[in-house]
């Protein structure tokens, strides 16, 4: 039994389609209100922030994917996220679980410096706190050898179907819809975009690949990244027209903050789009040499076209 901890988001459905079409057809899906993605999932409706309830979730499994999500609300995130990771750490000890924990980069320095593995934690801000505090509450556990655990941290994404982030939703989601893409802070800026269907079949690999455990991985990117501007003119070449932009400046998201909470709440992201942002995913790119990882153009296409 493989179970899916946060069942029903974009990465959560593309790994639980991953793991089906490669691994196993034994598969849980687990959340507050789960849904079916093959007919032989069975489903669990569990609050993660119980432990008892986190306990029968996880019961019987033999790899646990914790891939939760919750909405850009830093005292949410305070409330709720590092109970959650104490609850599934205890129940895959409790269960003799294998766990697979995917990460971000929040609790990273919003420097322009090279992201690797070794990048030690520098949060600027509350959300990234809370996403150090989880990392390092299960890193405390990994070394002290009670539960055999792997992390899988991505980058920003972008995808295709529900995907829910910044590129998606000012910038792809605008041009699908005949918008303006509304480019965040600098578009002259390298980005590291990770294509969720990649990061789902990446987490898949790893967690049933048991050498892989013991670490974090830097989930595979396209190393040919690019900037928003050349994204945009990517997206053109696709849909054949031309497509103008607005850069929104910081002043613009403070502005905006005043009265919008989404704004607000991404206000401790906005230096992360000021420079070059370069994720580095080298390694996993040597463990795993065949696994094919998609081109932006690829990527960008696919989005677009699924207006048409």
């Amino acid at each position: 039994m493989q179970t899916v901890l946060g069942a029903n988001g974009q990465i959560a459905v593309e790994l639980t389609r991953e793991l089906y079409r490669s691994h196993t057809h034994d598969i849980r899906l687990v959340s507050r209100h789960p849904q079916k993605v093959h007919d032989s999932d069975e489903l669990v409706a569990a609050d993660l922030t119980d432990a008892e309830a986190t306990s029968r979730a996880v019961a019987g499994s033999e790899i646990a994917y914790l891939t939760v999500g919750l909405p850009l609300d830093s005292q949410l995130w305070e409330e709720q996220f590092p109970t959650m990771m104490r609850n599934v750490i205890d129940a895959c000890v409790e269960h003799v679980t294998t766990l697979v924990y995917f990460d971000n980069t929040y609790m990273y320095p919003g420097s322009t410096a090279p992201q690797t593995e070794s990048t030690p934690f520098a949060p600027n801000g509350r959300k990234g706190r809370v996403r150090a505090e989880m990392t390092s509450m299960l890193l405390r556990e990994m070394e002290a050898g009670r539960i055999d655990a792997v992390i899988c941290r991505a980058p920003e994404f972008y995808g295709p179907g529900r995907t829910s982030s910044y590129t998606n939703t000012l910038v792809l989601d605008r041009i699908k819809a005949g918008k303006r893409p509304l480019v965040p802070v600098n578009a002259d800026a390298v980005r590291s975009l990770l294509w969720t269907p990649d990061a789902s079949r990446a987490m898949a690999l790893i967690g049933n690949t048991p050498d892989a455990y013991g670490r974090t991985w830097h989930l595979p990117v396209d190393p040919h990244r690019l900037t928003y501007r050349q994204l945009i003119a990517v997206a053109s070449e696709v849909t054949g027209r031309r497509i103008p932009f607005t850069v929104l400046p910081v002043a613009a998201f403070r502005l905006g903050s005043l009265v919008s909470q989404p704004l607000k709440e991404m206000s401790e992201l906005l230096p992360r789009y000021r420079g070059d942002n370069v994720f580095d995913s080298s390694e996993f790119t040597r463990r795993f040499p065949d696994f094919a990882v998609t081109s932006y153009r690829d990527g960008i296409a696919q989005v677009l076209g699924e207006s048409r």
